[in-house]
Order: C-alpha cells, then structure tokens, then sequence
C-alpha cells in the first residue's frame, strides 16, 4: 500500500496540469459548500443575538402583511386601517401584555442647511425606550407632556446625528427641518445597529406621535404598536388573542385575509431562518452540481491516466505486482486528486468567509461537522470516481499489452 501511494503521488506530481484541472470541479463545490453552510449559520446566530436589540418579551402588531425582502423581513403596503384605538384595544385586551407603545414610521429626509439626510422618521411614545431596550447616550428622550402638547421636538439616531452634525452631542439644542417644520434636538439615541428586519435603528428620528401625526404627517392612523409581555407569557397565545381583537375592529369575515401581522422576535428570526434556508438549499444544489462535474472530471482523466500508462502496468505486473496493488494505485491517484481538491477548496472557503465575517460584523462561526463531511465527501468522491477506472487498469492482460509497445 506504501508503495503504491509513493507512485501515485510521483504521478501527480508529474502531470501537474492535468491534476490541477482534475481538481478544480472539487475545489469549486467544496468552496460552495464550505461558503453557503458557513454564511448561513452565521447569518442565523446573527439573527438570534439581535433578539436582546429588539427588548425582552417583544410583541409587535402592525398594519400590513409580512414579506421577505433583500435586507431582512418587511412589510407590504400599509392599508392604512391601524390606529390608536386598535393599539389601546391590545394593551388592554391581552392578559399578558403589560407596556404598549405605538408607533407611526415613514421614509423622510431631515434637513440642516445644505446637509440633507434620509431618515426613517419613527413617532411614538417616551414608554418606546422600556418596550425596545433603546435609550439616548446624550441629552433625553422627549416627555409625555411633550407628546400630549405635540411638541416640535425630536431625538435623532447615531448615524443621523453623526451626518447631520458630525459630533453628536452638537446636535443637542439644534434645529433640524422635515421639510418646512423645525424640530429641536433633545437627544442622541445610543448607537444599536440593524435590527432583525435590517431596519437601521442608527438611521431613524424619534419624534413625539402626537408630533408626527398631526404636525408632519396629517394622518388619523399609525403603523402599529410593540407591546411588552411579562415574563414567561406565551406567545402563541398572545398572538391568537391579538389576532381575535384586530379581525373583531376590523370587521374581517372568516377566511378573509388579515390586513395586520402580529409577531414575536423569534417570529422574526424564524422569517430569516426560512429565508437562509432556501439559499443553503441552493447553495447545497449549486455545490452538488460543481461536485458531479469534479467527478466525472477525475473519472475521465483516470480512464485517460490508464491507457496512456498501459506499459507501465503491464511492466509493473511482469515484476510481480497483483492486480490490488495496481487497484490500489489508480484509486490512491484518484482519491488525491478529489481529496487535495476538498482541501483547497474548504479551505479557501474558511479564508473567505473570515473576510466576510470581519466586514460584515458576523459572529465568527466554523462548524466541524460541515468542514470533516466536506472534506470525507470530497474524498469519497474521488474514490467512487477512480474505482472503475482502477478495475480496468488491474484487468489488462500483461501478454497483450508488452507485444503491443514492441
């Protein structure tokens, strides 16, 4: 057996070209594989540790449905039929809730002087801070007086204050336009990052909800509500009764379809997982796909390997060789050539996604199982891929093949 790995490697070393194309199919799937199964874990932690960003027990009911979109989980078109009676109706309806705080969102630039920043302008109430676990690092967060009066006040997010200001704490006292209305700065939100549904909450305005309704946005409705539940509540049920309360007020018929969503932070980390499991899906397809190309790869340059070196095996046999060890060295060839490829490739793969975890703010996750089954299968494919190639080579009959090179 020693002996015939030490040919096969000098074989290998000596059609470097052709080994090098041999492995490439292995390399690229054990790269996708390695990748997509490594990002994919990682995107999942990832979400699992922005649960604590979204505040402890949260509870979310809002107007629209549900939908995937590139950077996380969204909603679909607000239908306009939430309002501030149906957030009041939740907080005292469910058994479990214990702090509400509703809240109206939308898109708008905020402007001082020539600098103008696109924001997502968020009204709500001072119990937001408690229900989100979000808090100001300078100055405050505006008072349910001020809320009440419908005060042209605002707290801007991090980022914002950050490109609007350039040191935050100088926004405090400032002005700041939505438009024609000028708001005064209060306070800078700590900085928190994206959320679950890649809502940038660093990028957002907070401004009293009287404010936002009334003042900028003339409206009668609001996007929804988070509610705080107490500590072991069970979602499932909160979510049945909310459900119940809203198709009551909003007069929705059986089998008619929601106008609201109703869900939990793990509701929304089980969204993403559903979304990151249909990529590892396509991930595991894609790297399927690299791998049949890589073995029938080294199963073509094997059967090519055996004809060209057919001399070579009868002189072998002549000299005593059985037909298991010349078996053993054509599998040996094979098995190097897929498994040196899942090496490189799960390899280069690991380098890759470290990047992708430094620059993309990723817990840094390596799963054994998924690097050991890689790199098992890739050499378990080059040994299926050189068996036959081996049986053929152990097959030739020695007579035939030394009358053939005279």
């Amino acid at each position: 057996m020693h002996f015939s790995l030490r040919i096969a490697l000098a074989s290998l070393a000596t059609h470097k070209l052709r080994a090098a194309l041999a492995m490439l199919g292995v390399f690229l799937g054990a790269l996708a594989l390695t990748g997509v199964q490594h990002m994919s874990l990682a995107m999942v932690r990832k979400a699992e540790a922005e649960v604590e960003k979204l505040g402890p027990n949260l509870f979310m009911a809002r107007a629209g449905q549900i939908r995937f979109r590139r950077a996380g989980v969204g909603v679909g078109a607000d239908p306009h039929t939430f309002t501030l009676h149906d957030a009041a109706a939740l907080a005292s309806g469910m058994p479990s809730a214990r702090t509400a705080a509703p809240f109206a969102s939308r898109n708008m630039p905020v402007r001082v002087g020539d600098t103008k920043v696109l924001c997502q302008m968020v009204g709500t109430v001072p119990a937001y801070q408690q229900v989100r676990s979000f808090r100001p690092e300078f100055g405050r967060f505006f008072t349910e007086q001020e809320n009440e009066e419908s005060a042209k006040v605002c707290v801007l997010g991090r980022t914002v204050a950050e490109r609007l200001f350039r040191r935050p704490e100088a926004a405090l006292g400032r002005e700041v336009y939505f438009f024609r209305a000028a708001l005064r700065v209060v306070g800078v939100m700590e900085a928190k990052g994206a959320d679950i549904a890649g809502t940038d909450q660093d990028e957002q305005v907070f401004v009293p909800l009287a404010t936002a309704m009334r003042r900028l946005g003339n409206q009668d409705y609001i996007s929804g509500v988070y509610l705080e539940l107490a500590p072991g509540a069970d979602p499932e049920a909160a979510k049945d009764t909310a459900a119940a309360i809203l198709r009551a007020r909003h007069n929705i018929g059986p089998g008619a379809k929601d106008d609201f969503a109703v869900l939990t932070a793990k509701d929304t980390i089980q969204l993403q997982k559903q979304a990151l499991d249909l990529v590892g899906v396509l991930g595991l397809i894609s790297s399927t796909v690299s791998f049949a190309v890589g073995g029938l790869g080294i199963l073509s340059i094997m059967i090519l390997l055996v004809r060209a070196r057919r001399l070579e095996i009868g002189v072998r046999r002549a000299v005593g060789a059985r037909r298991s060890d010349i078996m053993l060295q054509f599998v040996f060839e094979a098995g190097l050539l897929s498994g040196t490829g899942g090496l490189a490739g799960v390899a280069a793969s690991l380098a890759l996604v470290s990047v992708v975890y430094a620059l993309g703010g990723f817990p840094p996750t390596y799963h054994p199982l998924v690097i050991t089954g890689t790199l098992a299968g890739s050499a378990a494919l080059g040994l299926a891929a050189g068996a036959y190639p081996a049986w053929q080579a152990s097959r030739l009959d020695i007579l035939t093949v030394l009358r053939n090179q005279e």
